[in-house]
């Protein structure tokens, strides 16, 4: 127990607590999005891009934090004019996207030999090696994530319902469904040192999950699937340095234990107000 508060001393642990804050707000919100968007694959393709240009920045020396968001941004770019240029499925679309980038992750995994330490990292995620760069990063974007939640409510609550009917409105939804294309691609990458490209997507996908199997209202479900996520993470970050477990596994089963909870107490019997 005395070697478990001994973490309270240091600076990175402390830094690991308040990325736990910031990366489950910002994904509990995206997470909301992605899940009334139907385009829950969307978290799993915005990982893996992420992931590749991380493995291509050690593989050419850049700082992989940086090629990584940019991979991210390129997708997101991508991804939304294509699903309405080309006569696909929205999931089809991120799906031959997620195609792309994970193989072009796996090539230089390939070819690059010797940072196999560094790429793990990215993959499994080690949210206790957190900077301060991160957490400034992290506090930039929730700040502007919530202001563009609060400033754009009633034209993300029209595209979330349907965007045929949202454009027939006169809102630009084109615009808003690419910006909450963007606002999860950064999301993610700035998420995936600390939580590892192979759990990120659950972080987004479980709580919002979660929050939806307790209420009808949108608002309601903004607040409670951003709360489950950073309880979890901080959950998860102590019971992991308490029992010495790997911490972004322990933070994605607390999560899958929250919703398991939720299916049991839920009462839901309607749709969702989204209003």
């Amino acid at each position: 127990m005395k070697d478990f508060f001994d973490f309270f001393h240091f600076a990175f642990f402390y830094r690991a607590l308040i990325m736990s804050v910031l990366g489950g707000v910002s994904c509990g919100i995206i997470g909301v999005w992605i899940l009334l968007l139907n385009i829950p694959f969307i978290g799993v393709t915005m990982a893996h891009s992420a992931f590749a240009g991380a493995v291509i920045g050690i593989a050419f020396g850049i700082n992989p934090v940086l090629t990584g968001f940019i991979f991210g941004i390129i997708s997101a770019f991508i991804i939304g004019p294509l699903s309405d240029k080309a006569k696909l499925n929205n999931n089809m679309i991120i799906s031959l996207i997620f195609s792309f980038t994970i193989g072009l992750a796996f090539l230089f995994i390939g070819l690059e030999q010797n940072s196999n330490a560094n790429i793990l990292t990215f993959i499994w995620g080690s949210i206790l090696m957190t900077s301060w760069t991160d957490i400034y990063l992290s506090v930039s974007a929730v700040f502007v994530l919530l202001c563009f939640a609060y400033l754009f409510h009633k034209e993300i609550l029209a595209v979330l319902f349907n965007r045929e009917i949202a454009r027939s409105c006169g809102i630009a939804e084109k615009q808003i469904f690419y910006a909450l294309l963007i606002f999860s691609s950064v999301t993610v990458s700035l998420n995936l040192h600390a939580v590892g490209g192979l759990l990120i997507y659950s972080l987004i996908a479980i709580p919002s999950s979660t929050a939806y199997q307790l209420t009808n209202n949108i608002k309601t479900m903004y607040l409670l699937s951003s709360l489950f996520a950073v309880i979890s993470c901080i959950t998860g970050l102590l019971l992991s340095t308490f029992l010495n477990l790997p911490v972004s596994a322990t933070i994605i089963l607390l999560s899958c234990i929250m919703f398991a909870l939720s299916m049991i107490f839920s009462k839901k019997d309607c749709q969702i107000n989204k209003i």
